[in-house]
C-alpha cells in the first residue's frame, strides 16, 4: 500500500502527509459533520501551537476526558506533534478512577468535555484541580463558554498566536521515535491500573503493520470505543489514518445504530471485540441489510462463536482475528486471509514474523507443539515500561527483554496459536487448572445461547468451581440440565460449571468486554445450581 511504504516518525506526520497529497479526503465523520485531512491538519497545527504557548514542555502529560469524537483525535495528534505525552480519561470513570489516573500520571494540562449525557464534569474538574496541584490549567474540550473551572477552548487556542514559527518547527523536529507518545492505563484486573508508556515507533509499527495486513485503500471504520483504550487509539484511529481512511465516531454503542451506519456511510471495516460483533449480528434485520460495502471484519480479545462467525462469513468479507495487548502496542498474531472457520474459531493465528515470540512452560523450556506455556514476546514496539513503576516494569520483562504476556497458549502443528486462557482468570477446581474461555466457547456453540461468561467461585469441597452466566436468544427455551448435558459432550466433566445462571444481559465494560468483576458481585446460591427465569425458560437443578 503506497501510503505506508515510507515509515514516518509519528502518527501526526501521516496526517500531514495525507493533508499535502489528498487534502479533501474525508478523515472523520461525527453527527453528520465531515472533516477532511486538510482541515484536520490545520486544527492539529493550531492546538499544537497552543500547547507550546500554554507552557507544555516535551514529556509533560496532557490528560483528555472525552467520548470518541474528532476533538479527541485533534488533542492526540497535537500532543504527538510537539512531544507531549497524551493520556486518555474515560468519561464513565467514577471520580475515584479519574483521581487514580490523574494522581499517577500528574498531567500539566486537563482538557475535558463540560458534560455528557446526564453527567456534568465541572465538579469533577474542580476536585481534580484541588486535589492534584500538578494540573496547572483545565480547558473545555468542546465548543462553548467557560464552565466552572473549565476555561473555554477559545482561550486555550489564543495561546497559538504567541508561538514563534521557529520555536514550533524546532519542537516538532525534536520529537524522537523512541519518545513516549501516550500512556494507556491497563484494565487493572490484577490490582490498580498501571500506565503503559507507548513510544512513537512502536505505535507507528503497529499502525503500518495492521494497515498493510488488511490492505484496504482508504478504509472507512466506525469507532465507539473509549478513547483510553489501545484499540481506539491504535487498531481503529491509528491504522485508519495511516491508510488515509475515515473514522466514523459514535459516542455510544448501539448495535442497531452501528448496523444503520454501515449502510449509510458505506463503512468498509469492523474492528471490535467479539461481544459487540455478536450483538450486531444478533439484530433481527442483520440478514436483510445491504452490507456489500464491508470488506473486513476483525476482532480480538476472544474468539467469535460459530454462529456469529457464520453470519459474517455469509457476507463474503475478509475475516481476521488478532491477538495483542496494550503493552505490546501491536498485534502479536493474526490469522491468514484464507483461514478456515475452524482456525478462526479456535486460534489467534500465526505470530508476526517480525516479532520474537516464544511459548514458555512453567519449568522454563520452549513448549513443543501441543504443549501449553506462557507467551513471551520481544520487539521494538513493546512499551517503554509502566509509568513510574520500576518494580512492575522489572517483573513484566525477563532479563533477556521478553515481555511476559500472562496469556497461556499452545502452538499447533499448522503454526497457529491456540489461546488457553489468562493466568489471572484461571481457577483451580479439584486440582485441575481451568481456563474460562474454553467453557464459554462451548456454551456459545449452543444454538440457543447468545453469549456466556464463566468465572471461578469459592467452593468448600473443590476449592473453586465454575459459575456460568448465560444469555439466550429471544424466545429461546433452555434449562440448566439440558445445557449441562450439552457441555458434557464437549468438555471433561471437571470443566462443566457447577452453577448456571440465566441473565437477560451480561454487564459490559466501556470497551465492550464482559465485566467479570460485576459478575462476581452478583449473589450466588448456596445450592449447586441457581434457578431463575429468562425468556420464559425454567432452570432446574440437581
Amino acid at each position: 500500500m503506497g501510503t505506508t511504504a515510507t515509515e514516518l516518525r509519528t502518527l501526526a506526520e501521516y496526517v500531514t502527509h495525507h493533508a499535502a497529497h489528498t487534502p479533501a479526503q474525508p478523515v472523520t465523520w461525527f453527527e453528520d459533520e465531515v472533516l477532511d485531512y486538510g482541515a484536520l491538519d490545520r486544527r492539529v497545527d493550531e492546538l499544537a501551537r497552543a500547547l507550546i504557548g500554554a507552557g507544555i514542555r516535551p514529556g509533560e502529560r496532557v490528560a483528555v476526558l472525552s467520548t470518541p469524537r474528532p476533538e479527541f483525535l485533534v488533542t492526540l495528534l497535537a500532543a504527538m506533534r510537539v512531544g507531549a505525552v497524551w493520556v486518555g480519561l474515560n468519561p464513565r470513570y467514577t471520580y475515584r478512577e479519574l483521581a487514580h489516573v490523574v494522581g499517577d500520571c500528574e498531567p500539566s494540562l486537563l482538557l475535558s468535555l463540560a458534560a455528557f449525557e446526564d453527567r456534568n464534569y465541572t465538579e469533577d474538574t474542580a476536585r481534580l484541580l484541588a486535589d492534584f496541584p500538578s494540573v496547572r490549567a483545565a480547558y473545555r474540550l468542546d465548543a462553548g463558554p467557560t464552565a466552572g473551572p473549565l476555561t473555554s477552548s477559545g482561550c486555550l487556542l489564543e495561546h497559538a498566536v504567541a508561538t514563534d514559527d521557529n520555536e514550533y518547527a524546532a519542537r516538532c523536529a525534536a520529537v524522537q521515535p523512541d519518545d513516549a507518545a501516550v500512556i494507556v492505563y491497563t484494565s487493572g484486573s490484577s490490582g490498580a491500573p498501571k500506565g503503559a508508556m507507548l513510544a512513537h515507533e512502536g505505535l507507528v509499527y503497529a499502525f503500518r503493520t495492521e494497515a498493510e495486513v488488511l490492505d484496504i485503500d482508504r478504509p472507512r471504520v466506525p469507532c465507539n470505543l473509549p478513547i483510553n483504550h489501545i484499540a481506539c487509539i491504535g487498531d481503529i484511529c491509528g491504522t485508519t489514518l495511516v491508510a488515509g481512511g475515515m473514522v466514523a465516531f459514535l459516542e455510544r454503542f448501539s448495535a442497531q445504530e452501528l448496523l444503520d451506519r454501515i449502510e449509510e456511510l458505506q463503512l468498509t471495516s469492523l474492528l471490535h471485540v467479539p461481544t459487540v460483533l455478536q450483538l450486531v449480528a444478533a439484530q433481527e434485520d442483520f440478514a436483510d441489510r445491504n452490507l456489500s460495502c464491508l470488506r473486513a471484519v476483525v476482532w480480538g480479545g476472544a474468539p467469535l462463536p460459530a454462529e456469529t462467525l457464520a453470519a459474517y462469513r455469509a457476507l463474503g468479507v475478509r475475516l481476521m482475528t488478532v491477538y495483542g495487548m496494550t503493552e505490546t502496542s501491536a498485534s502479536i498474531t493474526w490469522t491468514d486471509p484464507t483461514a478456515t472457520d475452524e482456525v478462526l474459531a479456535t486460534t489467534v493465528g500465526r505470530p508476526d514474523p517480525d516479532m520474537d515470540v516464544r511459548i514458555v512452560t512453567d519449568d522454563g523450556h520452549d513448549a513443543l507443539p501441543g504443549e501449553s506455556g506462557e507467551i513471551w514476546v520481544r520487539h521494538r514496539c513493546l512499551m517503554k515500561g509502566y509509568f513510574r513503576r520500576p518494580e512492575a516494569t522489572h517483573a513484566a520483562f525477563t532479563p533477556a527483554g521478553y515481555f511476559r504476556t500472562g496469556d497461556v497458549a499452545e502452538l499447533r502443528p499448522d503454526g497457529n496459536l491456540r489461546l488457553v486462557g489468562r493466568r489471572t482468570e484461571m481457577y483451580k477446581s479439584g486440582g485441575y487448572n481451568i481456563y474460562p474461555r474454553e467453557i464459554e466457547l462451548a456454551l456459545e456453540e449452543h444454538p440457543a445461547v447468545t453469549i456466556a461468561a464463566v468465572i471461578g467461585v469459592p467452593d468448600p469441597v473443590f476449592t473453586e468451581v465454575g459459575a456460568a452466566f448465560v444469555v439466550l436468544h429471544p424466545r429461546a427455551d433452555l434449562d440448566s440440565d439440558t445445557l449441562r448435558k450439552w457441555l458434557r459432550n464437549r468438555l471433561a466433566n471437571y470443566k462443566v460449571p457447577k452453577r448456571i445462571t440465566f441473565l437477560d444481559a451480561l454487564p459490559l465494560l466501556p470497551v465492550g468486554k464482559v465485566d467479570k468483576q460485576a459478575l462476581r458481585a452478583l449473589p450466588l446460591p448456596t445450592t449447586i445450581l441457581e434457578t431463575g427465569v429468562q425468556n420464559g425458560s425454567r432452570n432446574g437443578g440437581h
